[in-house]
């Protein structure tokens, strides 16, 4: 996608371990962007699309400044969730995965997320995490635990020795205190019970091969699978630079997972993973957080069946800023879809005039300084909705008004 005028590069964005915004730009011309994937099972729901879209307003605003985007996504086709999910439902795990990584990407494609770079499964990444492992092994910052169910031993990530011999610090991604992240920790995954593990927090790396689970060979680490954190530190070390631009994902990812995948590329390497951290706020519905543990889903393919416009759902996700928790409702939706219909007939019934860009390029200033000052989405929508009602740039023509918001925020207002 070219590049628009008069976007300038530098853009504010909150950053979590700062607990501020920040000014972001890229590094000769190549902006880098690691945004934790699925796990492929309940895809996709609102939370999921939420994550993404807003991202995607990231995407297009370092597109539309004339930088190279370098853009990485994983998907963990291998992990516990999957696993359970897989033998509750009688389904073979891999074609779960399979069925459900494809359902996303359409999902994604009708939401009008640019895709990735970069998409990659964490099966495929094992080579490079035993490399990984097995280094921070040798390096002391990985220890063996006996697993009695197991013919060989788990390994674990040292926090401690991580700490003393590399830049990184417990808390100092995800910017939590030790009591809430020892509260997170059981809650998000972790098991700090585990019988021979230096500290509580310290997060599995390699899962030595049990009956019944799929496994792959580990070198000397010895037949089994990847723990969660160490798959989207591999990843992004192998496909972007180090450090790359911004890591992002949901605001549940901000610990364990995020924090330890920092740790794993810190320790292997000595360079830190990212130079920012953004968190997407949470979305719910009847009072509580939409989560696949709870099972009250709202999922985008269901909506698309139900005829409802993917542009509506985006024009959705976009009325919320990306760090707000906010509640799903069918009302919220409705009115969505109505906003989005007013616009088109605004488009409609504006003159092509490719003479007369003056108007539009106040509408191009009015999105760009709402985007530049951390994402504003709802202040951009609410700028379109100035212009629709005659307010911005009126009279001005329509196709330099459809590229631009198309460019910027995704909506096809021909469509």
């Amino acid at each position: 996608m070219p590049g628009l005028p008069h976007v300038a590069e530098t853009l504010e964005l909150y950053d979590t371990p700062a607990s501020s915004t920040v000014s972001t730009v890229s590094r000769n011309g190549v902006a880098s962007l690691y945004v934790c994937g699925i796990t492929p099972y309940d895809a996709t729901h609102l939370g999921h699309a939420n994550t993404y879209v807003h991202f995607d307003l990231l995407v297009r605003y370092w597109l539309a400044c004339g930088v190279d985007v370098q853009y990485v996504q994983n998907v963990t086709d291998i992990d516990d969730p999957l696993l359970e999910r897989a033998q509750s439902t009688g389904a073979d795990w891999q074609d779960l995965a399979e069925s459900q990584t494809e359902l996303f990407r359409e999902d994604m494609t009708a939401l009008s997320v640019i895709p990735p770079t970069h998409y990659l499964g964490a099966v495929e990444m094992i080579p490079a995490v035993v490399e990984d492992v097995e280094r921070l092994h040798h390096l002391e910052i990985a220890y063996p635990v006996a697993a009695d169910d197991a013919a060989g031993d788990d390994y674990y990530f040292d926090i401690a020795a991580a700490e003393q011999r590399t830049d990184w610090r417990l808390g100092s991604v995800g910017n939590y205190d030790r009591q809430t992240m020892e509260q997170l920790f059981p809650e998000r995954g972790g098991d700090p019970q585990r019988a021979g593990k230096r500290d509580p927090l310290d997060p599995l790396l390699w899962r030595s091969a049990r009956q019944g689970e799929p496994q792959w060979p580990g070198g000397r680490l010895g037949q089994g699978r990847p723990g969660w954190h160490i798959e989207c530190s591999v990843i992004a070390r192998r496909h972007l630079p180090a450090p790359f631009t911004v890591q992002g994902g949901g605001s549940d990812l901000r610990f364990p997972h995020h924090e330890f995948s920092a740790a794993h590329a810190t320790a292997a390497d000595g360079v830190a993973l990212a130079e920012r951290y953004m968190h997407t706020g949470m979305v719910g519905l009847d009072g509580e957080k939409m989560s696949k543990s709870r099972g009250n889903l709202v999922l985008v393919s269901q909506l698309r069946s139900d005829g409802v416009d993917p542009q509506a759902i985006r024009t959705l996700i976009l009325t919320h800023h990306w760090r707000q928790d906010w509640p799903y409702t069918g009302q919220k939706l409705r009115e969505s879809e109505q906003r989005l219909l007013r616009w088109k007939a605004a488009w409609q019934q504006a003159e092509d005039r490719q003479d007369d860009d003056a108007g539009a390029d106040d509408l191009q200033y009015a999105l760009i300084s709402a985007l530049a000052n951390d994402l504003n989405a709802p202040a951009a929508l609410t700028s379109l909705d100035l212009w629709a009602s005659g307010h911005l740039a009126a009279g001005t023509s329509r196709t330099r008004v459809h590229h631009v918001v198309q460019a910027l925020l995704g909506i096809d207002l021909s469509g």
